[in-house]
């Protein structure tokens, strides 16, 4: 006997196989955006942003911008921590 893949013995199998498949990875893919997302916002937020700056994260183009952005920018939590510092007197770190 010679192997002839999977699909031989029910030929009909296949489209509905490859169907499910997609569906699972569009599925575990848009689960994994949610997540991204969210996790986005709460750092923004935490950073003394809007929340709402996480979302851009969606935007193709945008999600590599606005990651650089918030590496490389001045939070504004950072400069409110530092203008108490002033005020109180206290050298910056």
């Amino acid at each position: 006997m010679v192997y002839e893949g999977p699909f031989t013995c029910c030929p009909d199998s296949f489209p509905v196989f490859f169907i499910l498949l997609v569906m699972f990875g569009i599925f575990f893919g848009l689960i994994a955006l949610a997540i991204k997302a969210l996790i986005f916002c709460k750092i923004f937020s935490k950073a003394g942003y809007s929340w709402a700056l996480g979302l851009l994260i969606l935007v193709p183009i945008a999600n590599i911008i606005i990651a650089f952005y918030l590496a490389f920018a001045d939070w504004p939590v950072q400069k409110q921590a530092r203008q108490l510092r002033q005020q109180q007197g206290k050298p910056e770190v």
